[in-house]
C-alpha cells in the first residue's frame, strides 16, 4: 500500500499565492497543456475547484494529444505539461524545454471491439498476439493516427508484431487522426476494433454493444506524468503557481483527490508520486 506524505510546502506556497493574489486584486492562473485522457474523463472537474479554492490559481486546460500537447508547451504555450508517454516527456526534459519530470498517476490501455468478436481475441492478455490475430483475420482496427500518447502505444505494440499496420491503411487499417472520443465512435460505426485507455473507456457513453477484448497484459500500462515548462527557456511561464499546482498534485492531497475520482463506482486512475517527487 502506497504511503502518502504531506507536502507543508506545498500548502505554504499555496497560501501565499492566495495572498499574494489577493492583495494585488490580480487573479492568478497557469495553462496545462494536457492529454484528451485527463480531460475527457472527468478528472479536472473533479481536482481542480479544490486546488484553485485553496491557492486562487486557476488553471486552464488545454486538451490535445500528446504529440501536440508537447508541441505547444515547446512554442511556450502554457505552464505546465501533464501527459503519459515517458519517453517523449523525458527527451522534453533533457532538451532544455521542461524541467523536472515526476510521476503522476497510471491506469492502463485496452483493446475493445464488438460482441461478435471476428478475430477472436476476447479475453487474451496479450496485446501483441491480439494485434496479429486481428491483422490475419482482417479485421477492421480503427486507430486515432494523431502521435497521441495512445498512438504511441499502439504503434510500439504493432512493431513488437513485426506487422506494419500503416501499409494496410484506408483497408483493414484505418486512421482517424483524430482524439479519443471521435476514434472510438468511429470504430463502433465500423464495427471495429481499437485502443483507447481504461479511464475514457469507463466514461465514453457510446459504448453500443461494444466490451473490452484484451486487458491485463503489463504492456498496456499507461504511466502519466507531470512536469513544468522551463520557465527560462518561456519567460511567460508563472513559475510559483506552476510549481504550487504540481506539488499539490504530487502531495498527500492531491494523491488522494486522484485515487478518489470515481465514475459507476471504478477508479480511473491511481496515484503514484513517489517520495522523492513529492519532497522536490
Amino acid at each position: 500500500m502506497k504511503v502518502f506524505r504531506p507536502n507543508f510546502g506545498a500548502c505554504a506556497l499555496c497560501v501565499l499565492l492566495t495572498l499574494c493574489g489577493n492583495a494585488l486584486g490580480q487573479e492568478l492562473s497557469i495553462i496545462v497543456q494536457s492529454t484528451t485522457s485527463t480531460a475527457n474523463s472527468g478528472l479536472y472537474d473533479h481536482l481542480l475547484p479544490t486546488f484553485q479554492d485553496k491557492s486562487g490559481v486557476q488553471v486552464n486546460v488545454v486538451a490535445v494529444g500528446t504529440g501536440q500537447a508537447v508541441r505547444n508547451a515547446k512554442n511556450c504555450d502554457g505552464d505546465v505539461l501533464l501527459v503519459h508517454s515517458k519517453a517523449t516527456e523525458e527527451h522534453f526534459v533533457a532538451s532544455g524545454h521542461g524541467l523536472k519530470r515526476s510521476d503522476l498517476m497510471y491506469n492502463d490501455f485496452v483493446i475493445v471491439g464488438p460482441l461478435a468478436d471476428p478475430a477472436d481475441v476476447r479475453g487474451t492478455a496479450d496485446a501483441v498476439s491480439a494485434l496479429q490475430r486481428i491483422a490475419r483475420a482482417g479485421g477492421v482496427f480503427v486507430s486515432r493516427g494523431d502521435d497521441s500518447g495512445t498512438h504511441k502505444k499502439e504503434l510500439a505494440l504493432w512493431r513488437e508484431t513485426g506487422i506494419d499496420p500503416t501499409e494496410a491503411s484506408g483497408d483493414w487499417y484505418r486512421e482517424t487522426g483524430s482524439g479519443m472520443g471521435a476514434t472510438l465512435n468511429t470504430a463502433i460505426g465500423m464495427n471495429a476494433y481499437a485502443m483507447t485507455d481504461r479511464a475514457t473507456w469507463i466514461s465514453f457513453k457510446n459504448k453500443g454493444d461494444f466490451e473490452i477484448a484484451v486487458e491485463g497484459d503489463d504492456a498496456l500500462f499507461n504511466q502519466y506524468g507531470v512536469t513544468m515548462i522551463n520557465p527560462e527557456r518561456c519567460p511567460n511561464v508563472n513559475a510559483e503557481a506552476s510549481q504550487a499546482f504540481i506539488d499539490w498534485l504530487l502531495s498527500d492531497e492531491g494523491q488522494a483527490a486522484i485515487a478518489s475520482y470515481r465514475i459507476g463506482g471504478q477508479q480511473l486512475f491511481f496515484p503514484n508520486a513517489t517520495t522523492s517527487d513529492i519532497m522536490g
